[in-house]
């Protein structure tokens, strides 16, 4: 804890309660009504507290918080913060986490996540459970591992991202985004990675209508595709696929090599199928 002021089992009322606070460490304590209640503090710990009100963390810097709950009614809490992280916390407010960096969360649930983590840099993540749309657009320098995801539209507009071991539940993923690297993960939703430019998937398993479709630089190692219909439409592609592809619609190039394709569909007045070399695993 070092030189910090200790502050605990305190029933915090009333806007900008610690307003600027320095050096602090709050444990067991409830943050009540009063909008704004740390803004712009810095070198600050959280410890078994709960936040029941809007705007708790804006504009702070070094931020520890561990076992804490951010209610519904505690919406957009992180905002414009440097340097934070989150560990076996709870976070049902919507419109948490905007335009922070330097940001790591390990066992955390967001639990109401519409347009949640949006324009953060530099983000660590390891099991973490979303729940909501929206998710991490215009993200940049994300790590993340063992994510739970269920909700559309995620990652829209993000920027050098990792992922692996996770599960997205998740329509129209990845879309506008650029240097996406995704390894061991099961995604199901329609229209994945539209609009995206070098997007990497390495041993997963995904489930998509009209998915990979529009996509420059598009690489897929080791994976398979379960009910993945009118696939790579306008994609330039590298694709090792280990299962059957129902479906492939007009590539604009490169190499799909499958174990079968229930359907081929190259259609000479909208792309060169001269450019697209098509494999059937086991066949000559």
């Amino acid at each position: 804890m070092g030189n910090k002021k200790m502050i605990k089992q305190a029933v915090l009322t009333g806007e900008r309660a610690l307003f600027a606070s320095e050096d602090i460490r709050v444990e067991d304590s409830i943050f009540e009504d009063g909008e704004s209640p740390l803004k712009e503090s810095r070198n600050i710990e959280l410890e078994g507290c709960i936040f029941k009100w809007k705007y708790p963390l804006w504009y702070c810097k070094n931020v520890i918080v561990m076992n804490t709950t951010w209610l519904d009614t505690a919406r957009a809490g992180v905002w414009y913060t440097h340097n934070i992280s989150l560990k076996d916390c709870s976070v049902d407010g919507p419109k948490n986490f905007r335009r922070c960096s330097r940001v790591k969360l390990s066992h955390v649930t967001f639990m109401n996540a519409q347009e949640t983590m949006w324009d953060c840099s530099d983000v660590t993540m390891d099991r973490v459970t979303v729940r909501g749309d929206y998710f991490a657009m215009n993200c940049s320098g994300m790590k993340i591992k063992d994510l739970d995801l269920s909700g559309n539209y995620s990652f829209d507009g993000a920027k050098d991202i990792e992922i692996c071991d996770s599960r997205l539940i998740s329509k129209d993923a990845f879309w506008n985004s650029e240097n996406v690297t995704v390894k061991n993960c099961f995604i199901s939703g329609e229209y994945l990675g539209w609009n995206s430019k070098n997007l990497t998937l390495t041993d997963c398993t995904i489930e998509s209508l009209q998915g990979m479709c529009y996509i420059d630089n598009l690489v897929m190692k080791n994976c398979k595709l379960i009910n993945t219909t009118l696939s790579f439409e306008y994609s330039s592609v590298d694709a090792d696929i280990n299962s059957r592809i129902d479906s492939v619609k007009n590539p604009s190039s490169g190499r799909i090599a499958a174990e079968a394709i229930d359907e081929l569909i190259m259609e000479e007045n909208r792309i060169d199928p001269s450019l697209t070399r098509i494999e059937i695993k086991g066949k000559a």
